[in-house]
C-alpha cells in the first residue's frame, strides 16, 4: 500500500445576496447586493484499495450539488446556519454541511474573484501540522 495522501477537490460557483453591517464601507454593505463565489471543497487521504479511488466523484459532485443549492440565488441573510454572509462564515457553513457524508473533507475555500478576496477553512488536525 502506497503511503502518499491524495488530495481530491471540486470547486463550484454560486451566486447570492446578502447585506452585512460593519465598519468600514459600511454604507454600501448594509443595503442588500450580491456576488459571484467560487467555493472549492478538498478530501484528503488514501484510495480504497479495491476502487482506487478516495471516494466516487459521482458521489462527491452529487454532495456538492446538495450544498451549491442551499446557497445558489438565495438571499444569505435568511438562510438558517450561516449567520453574517461573511467568509469565514460561508467556509463554516458549506464544511458543515460536507463534513457527515465526507469524512475525508480536509479544506472548504470560498472567494469572491471580482474583489480578489479568499477565505480557507482546514480540517484543525491539518491546520494544527501546517503550523
Amino acid at each position: 500500500m502506497t503511503s502518499q495522501v491524495f488530495e481530491l477537490s471540486q470547486k463550484f460557483f454560486f451566486e447570492a445576496a446578502h447585506s452585512l453591517h460593519r465598519e468600514i464601507d459600511a454604507e454600501m454593505s448594509r443595503r442588500i447586493h450580491g456576488h459571484t463565489y467560487h467555493a472549492e471543497a478538498a478530501l484528503s487521504g488514501r484510495p480504497d484499495p479495491g476502487s482506487g479511488m478516495l471516494v466516487d466523484l459521482g458521489f462527491f459532485r452529487q454532495e456538492i450539488e446538495r450544498v451549491r443549492a442551499l446557497l445558489d440565488h438565495r438571499f444569505l441573510d435568511e438562510v438558517q446556519g450561516i449567520g453574517p454572509a461573511t467568509l469565514e462564515n460561508l467556509c463554516a457553513y458549506i464544511f458543515d454541511q460536507l463534513k457527515d457524508t465526507l469524512p475525508t473533507l480536509a479544506w472548504v475555500s470560498v472567494e469572491r474573484p471580482a474583489s480578489g478576496d479568499r477565505c480557507v477553512l482546514k480540517r484543525r488536525e491539518l491546520a494544527t501540522q501546517a503550523a
